[in-house]
This record gives structure tokens, sequence and C-alpha cells, in this order.
């Protein structure tokens, strides 16, 4: 399992959890309210409680594979960071609010604010998080015979066609000795091997 995806499992239980816990806070009545109801220091509403609970069982899919997970972070970027900004003006911090007809439906605070802002910031650390690569190799795919040849100007590409003399095999115990291949030069300009 990849690190980006084990954030968005703990992401979205914490979100779960937080979204479970403000239902049996607040119930399901008055759904957009504004009364001061709060789960531990945050303000909430049923329909606060269903953005955490959707939020988190969403997070909990998308832990399943890492392209997903990544998924998952960029739309905790985009959803939280304009929830942020929508939070801001909401609770005053940004004088102008073009949105203020449409009131505070899910009954946001400066709490919830900075949640929001650290959700964006997490999402998009698990958007741009690198990939941990894996490779994966089949024995029955290895051909142990194409390992075992010895390397030779013929089994080179493109050295088909410069006369070699054969080269002993040599194992791991055998000691090396002073014997070695001339140069290539030697052999182009001569034709044929020195010794």
């Amino acid at each position: 399992m990849q690190p980006v995806q084990v954030l968005a499992a703990l992401i979205g239980l914490l979100f779960l959890v937080l979204g479970i816990a403000g239902f049996l806070r607040t119930g399901f009545s008055g759904f957009t309210s504004n009364e001061h109801q709060t789960i531990v220091g945050f303000m909430i509403n049923p329909l606060h409680n269903l953005v955490h609970t959707v939020i988190g069982v969403l997070g909990l899919l998308c832990a399943a594979a890492s392209p997903s997970a990544r998924l998952f972070g960029w739309i905790l970027f985009i959803g939280y960071g304009l929830a942020s900004v929508w939070g801001l003006m909401i609770t005053g911090v940004i004088s102008s609010n073009p949105v203020s007809g449409l009131g505070n439906p899910l009954n946001l605070d400066a709490a919830d604010n900075w949640l929001h802002v650290l959700a964006a910031l997490v999402g998009l650390v698990m958007a741009i998080m690198p990939a941990r690569k894996r490779v994966h190799v089949d024995d029955s795919e290895v051909d142990t015979a194409a390992m075992r040849l010895p390397i030779t100007d013929e089994n080179v590409p493109g050295n088909a066609d410069v006369p070699t003399r054969p080269v002993p095999q040599q194992t791991a115990a055998e000691p090396r000795t002073g014997h070695h291949r001339p140069s290539r030069w030697r052999m182009h300009r001569s034709g044929r091997t020195a010794h």
C-alpha cells in the first residue's frame, strides 16, 4: 500500500468519524440551521455533518488504489480550498462577501476555516506526492540461458562484423589472469587479432 493510500484512508476515517459524531450531536432536524452546536470546538449542523460523512466515505473508497487516492487529494484541495475562501468571507476575514445572500448553510466559524485550510493543504500534498514504483518480475519469464551467455563481440548488437577470437568463460572462483582481449583499434587496423 502506497503512503498516499494510507493518508487517504486516515483522512477518510477521520472525516467519517467526525460526520457520524456530528449526527449523534445534532440529529437530522434543522438541516441548515445556525444553532450554536459544536463538536470538538467546530460548529456543526446536519448539512455540515453530511458533507463530512460523504468526504469520509469517499476517502475510504479512494484509498483502494494510488491513482484514486491522488484524485481524492485533488478533491480535498479544490473543495476545501473553496470552502476556506467561502468561510473567510462568511466570518468577515475577507470584507467583501459576494455570496452573502446564501447565508451560512454549513454553520461555518473560524475553527472550521482552519480545519478546511489544513484539509486543502493535506489534499495538495496527497495529489503531488511522488509515487513509489515497484517492479514485479515473474521468475518464469527470466531467460536464464541468456544470463549465462558470455559477452563477446558476436552477441553485442552492431559488432557482428568485427573478427574476434573466442573468449574463455570464467567462473567466480577462478582468479583473473593477465590475459585480455586486444583493443578494437588494433583489430580494425590489422584486420586480425593480435596475440
